[in-house]
């Protein structure tokens, strides 16, 4: 009986213990008296309307419980907060300083220092004081209601549904109190109950049919604006049967102000046209009237045209008692004290020329493109109103346009170091990058790069025991020459061909030296790229030459046999370890709409071709035996959507696919490092770096004699340590990013994907592409990870931990197994730079 009394008596009692802590660790314990905390917030109603675009109405909203409970992390740390003996601390500090900078004076370095010492310490102590400590300003403050800002939410939903077109529509508001009138807190909450002190706000938005436009009207002074206004009608962005909508209005608006600034009207702007709505005639029907006035003179709007164009390619210098040195290249005016660039080359990249009519867009053209030049600091295009001298001139009016173009360091060096973090190695390297502007006068770029470093790696290895991978770091060794020139070096004259696309042809030289236990590989690669742009986002990379020379030159015969006995594709095997020339062209289509820190709501998508070996029969007799050269053809396509949900909250996906295949029926072997993985800490990131795959094929260790290694139960033991190329590549990932504190954000994701081969392979059971079969092979990882950015550099730790692993034996619900440390093959820690994608 007392057994059982006990029994019962221990869930009370934590019953009790709980409800305990729920009324002494209640958020309301913040509150001051009188107080509310602002719950929860209902829209009503809405229906056609934006809801997003209400909520972000909000003047309050409640504090954030996804992806952290913010406010249960400042209530942690409150409880740790005590303002009294923080600024005792702060006052102590000031006084300390104070007369630590009396005492050494008159020494002004020293009392420079001290200063600088007592801002750093008070503005931290300052901050702790006003926003609480670091715990605290990792959570949100409680917010606590204020009706007065809810019935301001309410007037700007209302104001932001009439510039939507709902004339008719109501905005109504209310506030409730939350009585939990069941909850442990209220019951043991004391004199100062806590209930009835959250409150749900609740707006009831009645919309009414909204407004369409039954008729566009013009109502325009000026003759010759009237005419290009209508003739621009097929692009207007307002329709009859359209909704009202003021944001949409307000574009076009805009869109007047540079269709007349393109077509000489250099004064004009957006306040000469107004909108006027009329909803009098029909119900639910708005004539619209557009009237552009004309200047307060009563004149027509003056039209110019570009008298003359001066291009200072030294502005900013100054050389006292000496003028600048003029050059005429076709219609502009090149200055400068010493002309450095070839004036013929800046000729191409400016748009505007005497005798046009003024044009915002060719203004912009012109600055765009010689910014882009990277042999400037900063470029701007200003224009000088030209005073009448004579009566029939001041009917004429016109402009001189001045070029003012600052040059830039002439040499920039760059020194970088980091670290990466692969096979549980830290791998330290250095990157070193000489910039040359100008060095022939065509305003070319030439860049040298030294690159050094290690990387860790898994060592090869059949040993039996898999408790630890033998981790060992490889040294790698790198230099390449670029030299990219501001024109398409092409054997006729180009003239202006393609300049508004900013044309550029890149010539590099480059050379690879790595070195492993098992061997040492160089390449020497020489390319030949024609770049050019079709707008700021997008760009297009040619590669008509692209040649590789890939030569070991230290190979351990031990590790080759083991290797070619193990590997999934022996021909690979071999192909890889010879002497190589890979000769192709390629072709790069590149679209990104997103800044280098990913804060725009934005698209990527990257599509990539290339042949290799097409020319093969020309040369392949006439090279040494023991060159062998490949061909080959490969596709990939990279699509990433940037989802910008809050702030600093994103939603990111991404789609990842390729192919590579022999160019022709006689080839067996392809070049090792075109093949396709999977895997890695921008892939499937609970794998090891491209371990994973392919299709379903699991990998077991064996000797050299291809003789399966067996564990002490006589079953077979995976190889997680080799790597799996395959031809055919499919995955895709999600991933929440949000931000935790300053300059901490935090990510959860999951990863998706597989590698297949499209040729058959006896020797790799499962490996073989399946329409049938494949959408079951497709790998499943999950995790976390956080994100340090700053600014110049966004450094990532990501843990991940596989979910489905089709290449497991039996079960492959990998998910059971999860665990932190537990094995190195169910999680992996990432550490890297950047974004994954």
């Amino acid at each position: 009986m007392n057994d059982k009394l006990r029994s019962r008596a221990l869930p009370a009692g934590l019953l009790l213990l709980g409800g305990w802590l729920a009324a002494g660790c209640s958020p309301l314990r913040l509150l001051a008296p009188n107080q509310q905390l602002l719950s929860h917030i209902e829209l009503k109603g809405v229906k056609q309307a934006d809801a997003e675009r209400i909520q972000a109405l909000y003047r309050q909203k409640p504090n954030s419980r996804f992806p952290l409970p913010k406010l249960a992390i400042y209530q942690l740390g409150h409880t740790f907060y005590t303002p009294d003996k923080l600024q005792r601390k702060l006052d102590a500090t000031r006084a300390r300083y104070n007369e630590r900078i009396v005492a050494a004076r008159p020494d002004s370095a020293l009392v420079g220092k001290l200063l600088t010492k007592r801002e750093r310490q008070t503005r931290r102590l300052q901050l702790a004081l006003d926003k609480g400590n670091a715990i605290m300003r990792l959570g949100e403050p409680p917010v606590i209601y204020d009706s007065a800002l809810t019935r301001q939410t309410a007037e700007q939903i209302a104001t932001f549904l009439k510039s939507k077109g709902f004339f008719r529509s109501r905005v109504q508001y209310s506030d409730t109190l939350a009585d939990r009138r069941f909850s442990l807190g209220r019951l043991l909450g004391g004199s100062d109950s806590l209930h009835r002190r959250r409150v749900v706000v609740t707006y009831n938005i009645t919309e009414n049919a909204p407004f369409h436009y039954s008729q566009l009207d013009y109502d325009i002074a000026d003759t010759a604006v009237a005419r290009r206004v209508l003739a621009s009608q097929p692009a207007s962005l307002l329709h009859v049967g359209d909704q009202y909508d003021e944001e949409i209005i307000g574009q076009e608006r805009a869109r007047f102000e540079t269709l007349l600034k393109n077509d000489g009207y250099f004064d004009f702007r957006q306040q000469y046209v107004t909108l006027e709505a009329d909803t009098s005639f029909a119900p639910a029907t708005v004539r619209l009237r557009t009237l552009i006035a004309n200047p307060a003179s009563g004149q027509p709007h003056p039209r110019y045209t570009i008298r003359q164009v001066r291009f200072i390619t030294d502005a900013g210098t100054v050389r006292f008692g000496q003028k600048r040195d003029t050059i005429r290249q076709d219609s502009t005016y090149f200055l400068a004290f010493q002309h450095q660039i070839n004036t013929q080359l800046l000729n191409r990249k400016v748009a505007v020329h005497p005798g046009q009519y003024y044009n915002l867009t060719n203004t912009q053209t012109t600055q765009r493109q010689i910014s882009q030049l990277d042999v400037f600091r900063f470029t701007n295009v200003n224009y000088v109103r030209v005073r009448p001298t004579s009566a029939a001139d001041s009917t004429r009016r016109q402009l001189d346009a001045v070029i003012a173009a600052s040059p830039a360091k002439r040499y920039q060096e760059t020194v970088e170091f980091g670290g990466t973090y692969v096979a549980y190695l830290v791998g330290p390297f250095a990157n070193l990058r000489l910039k040359a502007r100008n060095p022939f006068g065509g305003a070319e770029v030439l860049e040298l790069g030294l690159r050094g470093g290690f990387e860790g790696q898994y060592e090869f290895t059949n040993s039996a025991d898999r408790s630890q991978l033998n981790s060992v770091l490889t040294t790698q060794l790198g230099a390449n020459l670029n030299l990219i020139l501001p024109q398409f070096l092409v054997p006729w004259r180009s003239n202006g061909l393609l300049t508004k696309y900013n044309p550029r042809t890149r010539i590099n030289v480059g050379y690879n030296y790595v070195s492993r236990p098992e061997y040492a590989r160089t390449n020497l690669e020489g390319t030949f790229d024609y770049i050019w742009q079709r707008s700021t986002y997008h760009q297009f990379v040619f590669t008509p030459i692209d040649l590789s020379l890939v030569n070991t030159a230290r190979l351990d015969r031990t590790f080759f046999r083991q290797l070619v006995n193990q590997f999934p594709n022996q021909e690979a095997a071999r192909f890889t370890f010879s002497r190589q020339f890979v000769p192709s062209l390629s072709f790069t289509s590149l679209y990104n709409s997103n800044d280098f820190n990913q804060t725009r709501d934005a698209q990527y998508l990257r599509l990539y071709a290339e042949v290799g070996g097409i020319t093969k029969p020309l040369y392949q007799n006439i090279l040494s035996d023991s060159i062998r050269v490949a061909d080959f053809y490969r596709l990939n396509a990279d699509y990433r959507r940037y989802h910008k949900v809050g702030v600093k909250s994103f939603l990111v996906y991404r789609f990842n696919g390729g192919l590579v295949q022999p160019l022709r029926a006689s080839t067996n072997g392809l070049p090792y490092d075109k093949y396709f993985f999977a895997g890695g800490a921008t892939s499937l990131r609970a794998w090891k770096p491209r371990r994973l795959g392919p299709g379903s094929f699991t990998s077991y260790l064996q000797d050299t004699t291809g003789t399966f290694i067996l564990d002490e139960n006589g079953n077979r033991i995976r190889n997680y340590n080799l790597e799996q190329p395959g031809e055919l590549l499919l995955e895709g990932s999600v991933e929440y990013r949000f931000p935790l504190f300053s300059f901490i954000n935090g990510a959860l994701f999951t990863d998706v994907g597989n590698t297949w081969a499209l040729r058959s392979d006896d020797r790799r059971p499962g490996a073989q592409f399946s329409p049938t079969r494949f959408y079951r092979e497709f790998a499943v990882s999950s995790g976390f990870g956080l994100r340090f950015d700053f600014t110049f550099l966004i450094l990532r730790l990501d843990v991940a931990t596989k979910v489905y692993d089709p290449t497991a034996p039996g079960n492959k619900w990998a998910i059971r197994n999860a665990s932190l440390f537990g094995s190195q093959d169910q999680t992996a820690f990432n550490l890297g730079i950047g974004y994954p994608f």
